[in-house]
C-alpha cells in the first residue's frame, strides 16, 4: 500500500477513540509527524513559479488543478542548512484554514497511529523551531517523532505572508 493510499484510507476512519493518525516525514535527520486529516495529497517536487520579494522559505506557487498553491520549503523555514532537491524531495499538499498550502520536505515515511499514552509533552528547551508549534513527541518502539501543529504553524504571523504571495 502506498502512502497516498494510506492517507485515503485514514480519511475514512473514526477518530473518537483517543487514537490519532500522523503522516511522518523527514527534515534533515529528524522525523516529524502531522495530523493526517490536514493532508490532501503528496506530490513529487516540481518547478515552481517564484514570487518577487517573498520570504526565502516561500519557494513560489504551483497551479494544482486550477488552484494557486503557495509552496513553503520547511528546510529553509527551520534553517536546516544544506538544501538539496532530489528524487526523494516531496511536497505535502495541506488543507489548512480553508486554504491549500504545499510544504517541501526531504521525504515522506508512512502513516502511523499513536495512542494518547504514546504522545509526550514537548520539552521547553531549544528546537529547530519555536516549541509553541509542537503538539508533543510521539514514541513508537525506538522511534521518536516531533509532532507539529501544522495548522498553528502555517497560520502564524510570519507565515501569513503566504496569503499575500498567493493573492
Amino acid at each position: 500500500m502506498t502512502v497516498a493510499q494510506m492517507i485515503q484510507d485514514s480519511h475514512h476512519t473514526d477518530n473518537s477513540s483517543g487514537i490519532d493518525e500522523f503522516l511522518t516525514f523527514t527534515l534533515g535527520k529528524e522525523e516529524y509527524g502531522i495530523d493526517i486529516l490536514k493532508v490532501q495529497e503528496i506530490r513529487g517536487y516540481d518547478s515552481v513559479t517564484t514570487i518577487a520579494n517573498s520570504p526565502k522559505f516561500i519557494k513560489g506557487v504551483i497551479n494544482l488543478r486550477g488552484i494557486i498553491v503557495p509552496i513553503v520549503d520547511m528546510r529553509i523555514k527551520f534553517n536546516l542548512g544544506n538544501i538539496e532537491y532530489n528524487e526523494f524531495t516531496v511536497v505535502i499538499i495541506l488543507n489548512i484554514a480553508k486554504r491549500v498550502v504545499g510544504m517541501v520536505v526531504d521525504g515522506v515515511s508512512d502513516v502511523i497511529t499513536l495512542t494518547a499514552t504514546q504522545i509526550k509533552p514537548a520539552p521547553e528547551f531549544g528546537s529547530a523551531f519555536d516549541t509553541e508549534y509542537l503538539t508533543g513527541l510521539g514514541t513508537i518502539d525506538e522511534r521518536m517523532l516531533i509532532l507539529v501543529d501544522i495548522e498553528k504553524l502555517m497560520t502564524s504571523g510570519d507565515m501569513e505572508l503566504i496569503e499575500n504571495a498567493a493573492a
